[in-house]
C-alpha cells in the first residue's frame, strides 16, 4: 500500500483505515442511509496527508468499494448505488489531485532547497581539517531555517605569512547579508596572500566591502552595512597567535582546560563603517599557543544566546566543561551547550572556528 510518510505528524496513519471502517458500519447499521458515504468520501483525502500517492489511490478504491458493498447489502435500486460509488470517486479524485499538487509542490521546493544550500557552501567552503600544525573544525547553525548560511562568515588558509583566518558577522539577515559575506571572504581569500600585516589585511576587505557597497547601493543585492571581523595569523612553527580585533567577539584560548577569553586592550571599529580606526593603527597582539592548545572564534549567536531567564551563555563555562581536546569533538560539545541554554531556539546565526594545535 506504500507506508505512511514522515509527514504523519498530525494526523495518525490508522485514522484512514478507521474512516473506511467507520463508513461502512455507518452505512450498514444506522437507521437511515447514507449516514456513511461522507467518511467513505473523504478516506482518500485523509490518506494523502499521511500515505503515499499509491496509498492514497488505494484507500480511495477501496472507499469505492466499500461504498458499492454497503449500499448492495441495504439492498438499495442499482442507479443509488451507482450514485453512492460515483459521489465517494469524485471527492477520492479530487483528494488525489490535491495530493499529486502537493507531492509535486514538495519536489520543487526539495530540489530549490538543494541548489540553495550548494550556491550558499560555494560562497562558504567548509576549511580543510587540517592545516600545518592545526586541527581545523567549523561549525555554522543559521537562524534562518531551511538556510545553509546567513550573515556569519569565516575562513581559513595557508598564506606566504602564515595560517590566517578571519570570522566575521554582517549587520542584518537575509540574502543582502549572504551578498556581503560573499564579498568579505571573496577579499580575504585574495588579499590574506599578499597583505603583509593583519592591520593591511583588514584595510584591503573594509575597502572592498566599500566600493562593493557603493556599487550595489539601492539594487536587489544591496550590501549590509558594517562587518564585525576577527583576524588570525598562526606561524608555520604553531607556537604563537596574532590576533587583530574589529568590533569582534574576542576568541577564547583553551590551555589544559582552562578557558581565558583574549580581550583586546585596544578595541576597534568593525569593517566599513567609514569611521576609520578608534585608535589609529589598530594593534596587533600576539599570545603563545602550546602544544593542545585550542583557539576557538565564535561569533554573538554564540556569547549572546540566551536562556529562559534571559542569561547570557558564557562561552568559558562551555568549553571547560566539555572536557574535550580534539578539534571537531569542541565544536560538537560547543553547538550542543548553546543549543541546550536556549532551549533549541535560533535567536541569531552562530558560527565557530576551532584551531587546535598538534602535540
Amino acid at each position: 500500500m506504500g507506508g505512511p510518510t514522515d509527514g504523519l505528524g498530525r494526523v495518525p496513519y490508522a485514522a484512514p483505515p478507521l474512516l473506511l471502517l467507520g463508513g461502512v458500519a455507518a452505512d450498514v447499521f444506522s437507521p437511515e442511509p447514507y449516514y456513511g458515504l461522507p467518511l467513505l468520501a473523504c478516506t482518500s483525502m485523509v490518506a494523502g496527508l499521511c500515505y503515499s500517492f499509491r496509498g492514497s489511490a488505494l484507500f480511495a478504491l477501496a472507499a469505492g468499494v466499500a461504498a458499492a458493498g454497503s449500499a448492495g447489502y441495504a439492498g438499495r435500486a442499482g442507479s443509488a448505488l451507482l450514485i453512492d460509488v460515483a459521489a465517494v470517486l469524485f471527492v477520492s479524485l479530487v483528494g488525489l489531485w490535491i495530493k499529486w499538487l502537493v507531492d509535486r509542490q514538495g519536489r520543487s521546493l526539495a530540489l530549490a532547497l538543494t541548489v540553495a544550500e550548494a550556491a550558499q557552501r560555494a560562497v562558504l567552503p567548509a576549511p580543510p581539517a587540517d592545516v600545518g600544525p592545526l586541527a581545523v573544525a567549523d561549525r555554522y547553525v543559521a537562524a534562518q531555517r531551511g538556510a545553509a548560511i546567513g550573515g556569519d562568515l569565516y575562513a581559513l588558509q595557508e598564506t606566504p605569512f602564515g595560517i590566517r583566518a578571519v570570522i566575521g558577522d554582517v549587520r542584518g539577515k537575509g540574502l543582502p547579508a549572504v551578498s556581503a559575506v560573499s564579498v568579505a571572504v571573496g577579499a580575504f581569500r585574495e588579499a590574506a596572500e599578499h597583505a603583509p600585516t593583519l592591520h593591511e589585511l583588514a584595510d584591503r576587505l573594509d575597502r572592498a566591502l566599500d566600493r562593493e557597497g557603493e556599487r550595489r547601493r539601492g539594487s536587489e543585492d544591496d550590501v549590509e552595512g558594517f562587518v564585525t571581523a576577527l583576524f588570525v595569523q598562526i606561524p608555520p612553527s604553531g607556537d604563537t597567535v596574532t590576533v587583530l580585533n574589529r568590533g569582534h567577539p574576542p576568541p577564547y584560548l583553551l590551555h589544559d582546560g582552562n578557558a581565558v577569553c583574549l580581550e583586546p586592550t585596544h578595541p576597534e571599529l568593525p569593517l566599513s563603517t567609514g569611521l576609520g580606526s578608534a585608535t589609529g593603527a589598530p594593534v596587533e597582539e600576539t599570545f603563545p599557543l602550546a602544544p593542545n592548545d585550542s583557539l576557538v572564534l565564535v561569533t554573538d549567536g554564540v556569547t549572546e544566546a540566551r536562556n529562559a531567564q534571559g542569561d547570557f551563555f558564557d562561552v568559558r563555562w562551555g568549553l571547560r566543561s566539555a572536557g574535550l581536546s580534539r578539534a571537531d569533538e569542541l565544536a560538537d560539545a560547543l553547538v550542543k551547550a548553546v543549543t541546550e541554554w536556549t532551549g533549541g531556539q535560533r535567536q541569531d546565526d552562530m558560527a565557530l572556528l576551532v584551531l587546535t594545535r598538534g602535540a
